[in-house]
């Protein structure tokens, strides 16, 4: 049964996604019916006899099926937050009914007559730059998507879009399954040598939620992380690193490596329909980088740079391993353990040293007041709201004036219906309509130690720097200010999007931010300031090998996107291939990357996961600006926010960072900042 409230603008405090309202069987009837609204709103704008205007078509198209996209933004939230068998059955049933109502507007020959008509008289319209820019989008969205083609091409089309829907949920389900069928229970207590207590304590804990006795190690990050950092066995070190990395990859019914070749070579033949050489040409052309030949000579030309210190930092590794444990050949499940022994070693730092001053509760805290000392933004807790999950967190955000500037949802901790990592999501967008701003709801979904019966939730360094990404990528969101909503908030191009959260993770550096925060749990006591100088020391330990690591990701990606795939018979002997370039380690035969590489083959950032790297660029050039006149300073922070946060889309992303820099970015501010070049 449909409900009411479901298919008209909530009747909720703040129009808030009413989730204790909404059954599973809600969905698809609620589904069907925001699509049949949809599609009466489009031919709403097709049947219109007046001439094609700009308000009475792309207007009037940039508003239609919101309804439709906020239930949607619901259902697929919870598919990655809070999901069952019933969620992804349904999300099997809904994506193809979406991708078929997308291509009925993109393929809509009416529709497109008309923007197109708006199009070409465009220099006759006196547009402002975001007018100007949502005409392009919306032009292009038609163009690049199968408009043009005749008609057996565009069926043809319809047919790939509506498979890569069904594949890439495939591909997440199985990768999910094979992380929740994975256990390792330790019973022999001497096996936990090396274990942090908060780790050894969680594990407990989870064993018995399980009604089972010993220790229970899962692919979740919180198990998963620590037990290869840490622990002394060096047999279940690679029990654990070998179930990670075949992920998806044990040719079984969960298997991944028939649905990569099945989606790269859909996604090459979908390029080639629409006129583009190979997926990443078409990708690219909307990007900073605009072609796959810019984004090669960027990411070697760092990979020049970064290869020399890598190879060197990995021989002191092997070194360091032969003198401690007399290691003769350092493994994959090696590699965080001795890196996190020699840092111990050269900076005596190690992160449960650190994790007492990072309570979860302080962190958040911090990143609010630095939020509030940057841009005047004001945090309250409330409980007014409905939540998905009882984990979650939900604030109201204002502005030094009161007035609402977002609704904002946290959910940090890992459970089963929830997929691994961290990501920044949003359940409404931003926009003006009828001279009144439409503030924005967004979400940040993390993976973090839970709490246990003796201690908080403890969090490491990286697990700080984690939040804070995710909470930069927020404040790109909540503090929107554009017109039209698919210009809004984090709607900019790929390799931008990581520009507000990479920056946003620099201040947990800054003493000046820490003190904010970083207070021990039991005492209060600020971090010692000897502690923050060697976080600040250590921050380019190794950088040379995560640069690799961060390269080859991107290069195995443009290898997959950047040619014709149909040749491609092996998964794990291309991979093997891309890799050469960038590996340190010995090849394992049972592992396999892209059979779980959900960035790319369930996520977005197909031929865009380079842009990680590009916008540390961005970021460490955006950084030092901020340094040369105080972390805090008021002005330069403004630009930013001006410039950068509240601009979303609205225009060619170089011309916006040169508004707030003053220049382009400079390679030689990351490569400084890691420690690469002096």
């Amino acid at each position: 049964m449909i409900k009411a409230s479901l298919i008209t603008p909530f009747q909720t405090p703040y129009n808030a996604a009413p989730f204790l309202a909404i059954e599973n069987d809600d969905y698809l009837p609620t589904f069907k019916e925001a699509i049949k609204q949809a599609k009466a709103e489009i031919d709403a704008i097709v049947n219109n006899t007046e001439e094609p205007s700009f308000e009475n078509t792309i207007v009037a198209l940039d508003f239609s099926g919101e309804q439709l996209d906020r239930i949607s933004s619901i259902f697929f939230n919870l598919n990655s937050a809070e999901t069952n068998e019933t969620i992804q059955k349904i999300a099997q049933e809904v994506s193809p009914l979406l991708s078929e109502f997308g291509n009925d507007i993109t393929l809509n020959e009416d529709l497109f007559k008309r923007v197109k008509a708006v199009y070409d008289n465009k220099n006759e319209l006196n547009l402002t730059t975001e007018e100007q820019t949502l005409l392009d989008k919306r032009y292009k969205g038609f163009s690049r998507n199968g408009a043009n083609l005749p008609e057996d091409k565009k069926e043809k089309l319809r047919e790939i879009d509506k498979k890569l829907s069904q594949l890439s949920l495939k591909f997440g389900e199985n990768v999910l399954a094979e992380t929740n069928k994975f256990e390792m229970l330790i019973v022999d207590e001497k096996d936990l040598a090396g274990l942090p207590e908060g780790t050894i304590e969680a594990a407990k804990q989870l064993a018995e939620s399980k009604e089972k006795e010993g220790w229970l190690f899962t692919l979740d990050y919180p198990s998963y992380i620590p037990f290869v950092t840490y622990a002394d066995n060096r047999e279940l070190r690679k029990k654990l690193t070998l179930a990670a990395g075949s992920k998806a990859f044990k040719g079984d019914d969960l298997d991944n490596q028939d649905i990569v070749l099945q989606i790269v070579n859909l996604r090459h033949e979908r390029a080639n329909l629409l006129g583009y050489k190979t997926h990443a040409h078409f990708v690219l052309e909307e990007r900073m980088a605009q072609t796959p030949e810019k984004v090669l000579d960027f990411s070697n030309e760092l990979l020049e740079k970064a290869k020399p210190a890598a190879k060197k930092e990995f021989e002191n590794l092997e070194k360091f391993a032969k003198e401690l444990d007399n290691i003769d050949q350092l493994e994959k499940w090696d590699g965080s353990y001795y890196s996190e022994k020699l840092k111990q070693k050269l900076f005596s730092l190690d992160d449960e040293q650190l994790k007492p001053y990072f309570k979860l509760e302080n962190v958040i805290d911090g990143a609010f007041t630095v939020a509030n000392k940057l841009f005047d933004l004001s945090f309250e807790e409330i409980d007014t709201i409905d939540k998905y999950h009882e984990d979650v967190l939900t604030y109201k955000v204002t502005d030094k004036n009161g007035d609402l500037v977002s609704i904002f949802y946290a959910d940090f901790f890992p459970r089963s219906g929830k997929r691994n990592g961290a990501w920044m999501t949003s359940y409404k967008p931003q926009y003006v309509i009828d001279g009144e701003n439409s503030r924005p709801h967004i979400s940040i979904v993390c993976n973090f130690t839970k709490p246990t019966k003796s201690k908080p939730s403890l969090l490491t360094f990286n697990e700080v720097t984690t939040l804070f990404h995710e909470f930069g990528h927020a404040l790109h969101g909540m503090l929107a200010n554009t017109t039209y909503p698919s210009l809004s908030g984090t709607s900019v191009f790929w390799d931008f999007v990581e520009l507000p959260s990479q920056v946003m993770e620099n201040w947990c550096y800054e003493k000046e931010a820490l003190e904010l925060f970083a207070k021990h749990y039991e005492t209060g006591e600020v971090i010692p300031m000897d502690l923050v100088e060697k976080i600040k020391d250590s921050a380019s330990f190794h950088q040379g090998m995560q640069t690799l690591r961060q390269l080859s990701f991107g290069l195995l990606d443009m290898k997959w996107h950047g040619q014709d795939p149909s040749n491609i018979s092996n998964v794990k002997d291309f991979e093997t291939e891309a890799f050469k370039d960038t590996n340190l380690y010995p090849k394992t035969e049972e592992t396999c990357m892209s059979t779980a590489f959900s960035h790319i083959f369930q996520g977005g950032y197909s031929s865009g996961y380079y842009s990680y790297k590009w916008a540390e660029v961005l970021d460490a050039d955006a950084f030092e600006y901020f340094q040369e006149a105080g972390v805090f300073n008021k002005e330069v922070a403004t630009k930013f926010k001006d410039n950068v946060l509240s601009q979303g889309g609205t225009e060619n992303p170089m011309v916006l960072y040169k508004r707030f820099r003053g220049q382009e970015p400079k390679p030689e501010a990351l490569l400084k900042r890691a420690g690469l070049i002096k």
